[in-house]
């Protein structure tokens, strides 16, 4: 969607040399391209079946929780390790030097469930892979992932479809890192 992307700014070297920062905090100034990011998502899952949305720390949140609302569902928040109070499950994944751990709530998520996994874009797929995974740990089924940006060339969504069987929707796109 050419609208939002144009709303899009792009910082070079962020951060560090010779990466393209996809920097959504000015489409979130704009009040029409906010609007018309909730409403392509809103008008692409209402009546699909979901029970809640989950969204990554901390962009996935920005997005994900007015889908919930608008969607008439709860939200979860996916957060890093030691970041919630109460009792926790974790996954963890590989960086491009190192490990991570991501953890939700163990009480927030139920067999059965349906959710939609909200972030502001997928370049490699390293959380969201994590994120389903752990998701799928609890017993939910994760339809879709829906993100503002896909990097095609980072290979993110063709792994998420690939490994998991999940497909991943995206309002635009941009290629090179």
């Amino acid at each position: 969607m050419s609208i939002v992307k144009s709303k899009i700014r792009t910082i070079p070297d962020y951060p560090r040399k010779g990466i393209l920062f996809r920097d959504i905090t000015s489409l979130l100034l704009d009040p029409e391209g906010l609007a018309l990011t909730i409403g392509t998502f809103v008008d692409r899952y209402t009546g699909k079946g979901i029970t809640k949305v989950a969204g990554i720390e901390a962009r996935g949140f920005i997005i994900g929780a007015p889908l919930a609302f608008q969607l008439g569902v709860g939200f979860i928040p996916i957060r890093k390790k030691g970041k919630l109070p109460s009792e926790t499950v974790s996954q963890e994944y590989d960086l491009e030097y190192g490990k991570d751990v991501i953890e939700i709530h163990k009480d927030s998520v139920f067999p059965g469930d349906r959710i939609l996994l909200m972030d502001d874009l997928i370049a490699t797929g390293g959380t969201m892979i994590a994120a389903v995974q752990l998701l799928q740990k609890l017993g939910a089924e994760v339809p879709e992932v829906g993100v503002i940006i896909d990097l095609p060339d980072l290979g993110g969504a063709t792994k998420l479809n690939k490994d998991l069987g999940v497909n991943v929707f995206s309002i635009c796109e941009f290629e090179g890192h």
